[in-house]
């Protein structure tokens, strides 16, 4: 199976483990991502608060390259992925006029929706050798992977289980918990942090409640919202939070044996070495 991919901004950066567990996650499934070539940033997270033209046209472009492809289209950052979608919506139903030329006919699918679909799970379940037993986890999707619904398509936009699904194949617990689609605030991350530790601390509290150990996404945002800030959250609120931040492709890599799945989470600074050994699942 040969898809493109979209690895955007952050994966080349802040995120680079991301980008290295994705690419080795879907060569442990034959699967081949063919990397958008001359690929530009879409703009997020700011092109839409500041130029609606920008906001439209820089996607624009990429989904432009992708459609000489004629191969669906892979993107594993949830803000790239929602601005992926909106304007590919907006050019379709000729809402804005731009001069790079599109024809529609591609599929644009956030990683986790395209790890989800039925084949591909089949391979994920036949390829993990060591299951995650006893890990207590829940699913953390966030905004944008749902939100806004009519552009993204998403169904069970409050209630999401593609993750849950996915954790469950790899043998970990995943905990129920009302908390998975609401907003860490990422955005604010700089501007209002006085607003993001409110938000994440919430979101903490409520993971502990429910019996968790640690949180998964698949987003970038989240991860280093959550994973940088719990530390002054926690002496902001007077807790005592240990809640790892794990990517989902972290823990498949990890529970498929890949050599390096332990070297992905060194530059998370909620180190997950303890948790992970207390399970001897290292």
């Amino acid at each position: 199976m040969i898809v493109s991919y979209y690895p955007g901004c952050s994966l080349e950066g802040t995120a680079h483990e991301y980008d290295e567990s994705v690419r080795a996650v879907c060569q442990a499934l034959d699967i081949e991502l063919a990397e958008l070539e001359d690929w530009t940033c879409c703009g997020a997270s700011s092109a839409h608060s500041l130029d609606d033209y920008l906001s439209v046209a820089l996607p624009a472009r990429n989904l432009a390259i992708a459609a000489r492809k004629g191969l669906d289209l892979v993107v594993p950052c949830a803000a790239c992925y929602q601005r992926f979608k909106v304007a590919q919506k907006r050019l379709v139903e000729g809402e804005v006029a731009i001069e790079i030329p599109y024809e529609d006919g591609i599929k644009v699918k956030h990683l986790l929706d395209f790890l989800c679909e039925e084949p591909i799970k089949g391979r994920i379940k036949a390829k993990v050798v060591k299951p995650l037993a006893g890990l207590k986890a829940v699913s953390y999707y966030g905004c944008l992977t749902v939100r806004p619904p009519k552009a993204i398509g998403a169904v069970d936009y409050e209630d999401p289980k593609g993750m849950d699904e996915v954790l469950t194949l790899l043998g970990a617990q995943s905990r129920p918990w009302s908390y998975k689609t609401d907003c860490c605030g990422g955005s604010l991350a700089l501007a209002r942090t006085d607003v993001v530790r409110h938000l994440t601390n919430r979101l903490f509290r409520m993971a502990r409640e429910a019996g968790a150990e640690c949180l998964v996404t698949a987003c970038p945002m989240c991860q280093a919202n959550l994973d940088t800030r719990q530390r002054e959250t926690a002496a902001e609120f007077k807790e005592d939070y240990y809640l790892p931040i794990f990517y989902i492709t972290e823990l498949i890599g990890l529970a498929f044996g890949h050599p390096d799945a332990t070297r992905w989470w060194k530059a998370h600074f909620v180190d997950p070495t303890e948790l992970l050994r207390s399970k001897g699942l290292i």
